[in-house]
Formats: C-alpha cells, sequence, structure tokens
C-alpha cells in the first residue's frame, strides 16, 4: 500500500465521521482505544482480566462518561444519538444481531468495522468468534455473521505457520493491503444484516481466556496522531453539558438534571450480573 493510500485509509477510518460538531456520537465497545470523536463511550468488560477482548493497553479507557453495560442490551434512550461507532466489536460478542438492533435502536446512522472473512482465515485472533463479510449481491448490502466452530479455519495450516515461524510475516504481507482486511460499512437508518449459526459455549470459554493483543509500534503512532490532528477540535467538544437524563431509557433517569461526569456509569438494572460480581467491594 503507498504512502498516499494508507493515509487516506487511516483517515477514513479514524479521523473523518459524517457529523457537525452538534451530533452526538457514541462508541459501543471504546476499550482502550475510544473514538476521538466520541461524546459517551459503552463497553462491557473494563478490568485487565479481559484484554484478550481489546489491544494495547490491559484495562478500558475512561476519558468520557463510559457506561458498563452489555451492547446488547443497552442502556439508552431510543434515538438517543446521531450516530454511533461500533469497531471491531461485533466478531467478539455471543450475539451481534442483538447488537446490530441496539445499535439501530440508539442511533440514527453510524459506522461498523469488522475484520474480513477470508482474510481472517489466513490469520485471525484467537478471541474471535465470528468470521464476517459483506454480502454486496443484495441491495443494499448485507453484513452476514457466520458462527466459528474453533479458533482457526484450518489448523492444520494454522500450525505449519506458526511451527515455520512464517505467521508474523504473513500477517504483516496481509496488512500491507489492510483495506483487505476489513469490512468498513457505513450505514444509516437500518443495517441490512444476518446472522448464521450460534457459537459453541466451549469456543466463547476458550476467546475470553486468550491473552490481550500485543501493543505495537503502529498502534502507538496511530493513537499518537490522531491525537494530534483532532486536538482542538476534541477541547471543544470535551466542553459540552450533556444530562443523563436525556440519554438514558425513562426507567432509569433519576429526574435531577444531573449531567454526565468522566467515569463509569454502572446500574444494577443494567450493567450484566457477571461484570457486577468481578467489581462489587
Amino acid at each position: 500500500m503507498s504512502l498516499a493510500q494508507s493515509l487516506r485509509l487511516f483517515s477514513e477510518r479514524r479521523l473523518e465521521l459524517p457529523v457537525d460538531e452538534d451530533a452526538l456520537v457514541l462508541d459501543v465497545g471504546s476499550g482502550d482505544k475510544p473514538s476521538w470523536r466520541a461524546d459517551v463511550l459503552l463497553d462491557r468488560y473494563l478490568g485487565d482480566e479481559y484484554a484478550a477482548q481489546r489491544s494495547g493497553r490491559d484495562g478500558a479507557r475512561v476519558t468520557r462518561p463510559l457506561f458498563n453495560a452489555d451492547a446488547a442490551a443497552m442502556p439508552f434512550a431510543d434515538g438517543a444519538f446521531d450516530y454511533t461507532i461500533c469497531s471491531n466489536l461485533l466478531e467478539h460478542v455471543v450475539d451481534p444481531g442483538g447488537v446490530i438492533r441496539e445499535l439501530m435502536r440508539v442511533s440514527r446512522a453510524g459506522y461498523i468495522e469488522v475484520p474480513e472473512a477470508s482474510s481472517a482465515k489466513i490469520i485471525d485472533f484467537p478471541s474471535h468468534i465470528w468470521w464476517c463479510r459483506l454480502d454486496e449481491a443484495t441491495q443494499p448490502p448485507t453484513l452476514v455473521l457466520t458462527a466459528k466452530d474453533g479458533p482457526e479455519f484450518d489448523p492444520e495450516i494454522a500450525g505449519y505457520l506458526r511451527r515455520s515461524g512464517l505467521a508474523p510475516r504473513v500477517e504483516a504481507l496481509l496488512n500491507s493491503r489492510f483495506e483487505h482486511r476489513v469490512v468498513m460499512l457505513h450505514w444509516s437508518g437500518t443495517i441490512a444484516h444476518r446472522v448464521d449459526g450460534k457459537v459453541p459455549a466451549s469456543l466463547v470459554a476458550h476467546a475470553m481466556a486468550q491473552p490481550g493483543h500485543t501493543r505495537n509500534l503502529q498502534a502507538a503512532v496511530i493513537q499518537l496522531a490522531t491525537d494530534a490532528l483532532t486536538f482542538r477540535k476534541q477541547r471543544r467538544l470535551r466542553r459540552r453539558r450533556l444530562r443523563y437524563d436525556d440519554l438514558v431509557r425513562p426507567e432509569y433517569r433519576h429526574g435531577d438534571g444531573a449531567l454526565l461526569e468522566r467515569r463509569v456509569y454502572s446500574d444494577i438494572r443494567w450493567t450484566p450480573d457477571d461484570v457486577l460480581s468481578q467489581t462489587a467491594p
């Protein structure tokens, strides 16, 4: 990939959102690299013990109001957001169809990014449990998620790549055409999608037990470049005052006009029980 192509892809994936500064933006599955443009974050797994579900740092970053909730059962009101980012999340979750339905419920438009199946079948992360592809034969194109039945598409080939030491070189070659490694889907109104099959419980447990992704130099450079290029806009956005009751579902409202703060919001009514048990004193 040429430098010009790399910069264009970086801009599309990290910098450019088709929204103005007044738009309210949510990042679902924000993890350790929340979008610079997001006003509100949502993530289910925040602690270091869930590093396999992220890359880079061990724990999730709390740089803005962060709701500790399941993406398939968000605590937000219908249509609360103008735009929602869901990047590299669907391949990890047990119920991607539920997450997609929630994206459409809480937001008017958004961006989804997932690893593309044909590339992932050569080398994939062991924490991914779905093969993802965009069926462009349909109109509009359909996002198709197919349940994996094992960590690798072909265990024999995966074993060979590890034994031979070729895996890092093959992965670098695939990454040199990164635009073909991911599906980048911009949507408005509805998301045409299909979920095929169910992931075995044993594979889900295996994925959750994997070590975290390694934070490499490229990831660090991307983060620094993003922060540098968006610094002034971020400062303006962070001055925005958002009311808790304006965003959450009616049954979760406090009625006191409280403003959102830069902290984690957990609630026994919508934070998953397994997560609450990890954070209980």
